[in-house]
């Protein structure tokens, strides 16, 4: 096979260069001698962009019929580990997307793709190195926001401990929300959060918005879920992970619990689905002026923003930031909206 063999002083640059313009075959290993090394070209190597090298580089050169020790390219997709009897037109329908929580794999199955689910779910797990791979079999539902999922192979337990940025969160993902999409979310309202701020989290799950801002900031956090499965997690994961800040975990619905809590700096609301019916409720307990984290599922993220504006009536809103979380759906989006209320 063709190769290059260069000076040591200078095999970064010539790396560079033949990895820049695609040919280096990465089916070979390089090979390293006392004063040189080796690199394979690719079968179809351009002479043109090799010439160009040797020109600024002319103590390189091109080698055939060398013998270099092939090496395993680890899979890029868990498509990969299927079998080839599944047609093609089936394999462009497979959800190349899934969610990795802990050990476990949650993954969409289309419905056209039910014969084949387990082989899809052992193609995962052997790509991903999990323990268990589940699939979605209903949308997130309820005052609970669980949703059902089917069991599809590895060890069936559904809880497991998600680490993200140095934190544990421990959870059942059968019984409790969480989206592991959301840290980079997560991790840019910790950002915002100023010390000694006083916050209420209205949905707060297994505490994932206050256990991470209380790590990094010294804050009072009223950590609300109406999910006992929810508020037990949360309790268990304050207990996970160092704190500067504290959070008082509460069981409740928030309208029942919102006038035993203080005025609050910030109040997160992550229920994008129907956080809306809580505005009024957000803008009447936050201290003026203070912020209000809000989200919405919604085609526009101007949208969120007017929902803001068309309750809050009595007071004055400036919208600080707003941005797309991620996608939703076809043309929806997970919507993100910084609002202050003075």
């Amino acid at each position: 096979m063709h190769s290059i063999k260069t000076p040591k002083k200078q095999a970064n640059d010539i790396i560079k260069e033949l990895r820049k313009n695609k040919q280096i075959n990465y089916n070979y290993k390089i090979k390293h001698e006392e004063n040189h090394i080796i690199i394979p070209l690719q079968k179809t190597y351009s002479h043109y962009i090799i010439q160009k090298i040797q020109e600024n580089y002319p103590d390189i050169e091109l080698l055939s019929d060398i013998t270099l020790q092939k090496q395993t390219i680890p899979p890029q997709n868990f498509t990969e580990y299927l079998n080839t009897n599944i047609d093609k037109e089936k394999l462009d329908k497979i959800h190349r997307s899934f969610d990795i929580i802990g050990n476990t794999v949650i993954i969409e199955i289309p419905e056209e793709l039910e014969k084949e689910k387990y082989q899809i779910a052992e193609a995962i797990l052997k790509f991903t190195k999990r323990q268990n791979v589940y699939n979605k079999k209903s949308k997130i539902q309820g005052i609970t926001r669980t949703r059902k999922l089917e069991h599809l192979v590895g060890t069936k337990n559904p809880e497991t401990i998600h680490k993200e940025f140095n934190l544990k969160f421990k959870l059942n993902i059968e019984t409790v929300y969480f989206s592991p999409r959301l840290a980079t979310e997560r991790k840019r309202i910790v950002e915002q959060v100023k010390e000694n701020e006083t916050i209420i989290d209205f949905f707060a799950g297994i505490g994932s918005f206050p256990i991470s801002i209380a790590n990094k900031k010294e804050t009072k956090i009223y950590s609300v879920d109406i999910n006992p499965e929810a508020y037990k997690y949360m309790q268990e994961n304050i207990k996970l992970n160092k704190l500067k800040g504290n959070i008082i975990p509460i069981q409740s619905d928030i309208n029942k619990i919102i006038d035993e809590l203080p005025p609050a700096d910030r109040i997160i609301m992550n229920l994008p689905g129907t956080a809306k019916e809580f505005l009024p409720l957000a803008i009447e307990k936050i201290k003026k002026p203070g912020i209000i984290n809000y989200y919405e599922f919604t085609t526009d993220p101007q949208n969120a923003i007017e929902s803001i504006k068309k309750i809050n009536k009595k007071y004055n809103t400036k919208i600080l930031n707003v941005h797309k979380v991620r996608s939703q759906g076809p043309k929806v989006w997970h919507v993100a909206v910084d609002a202050q209320i003075f």
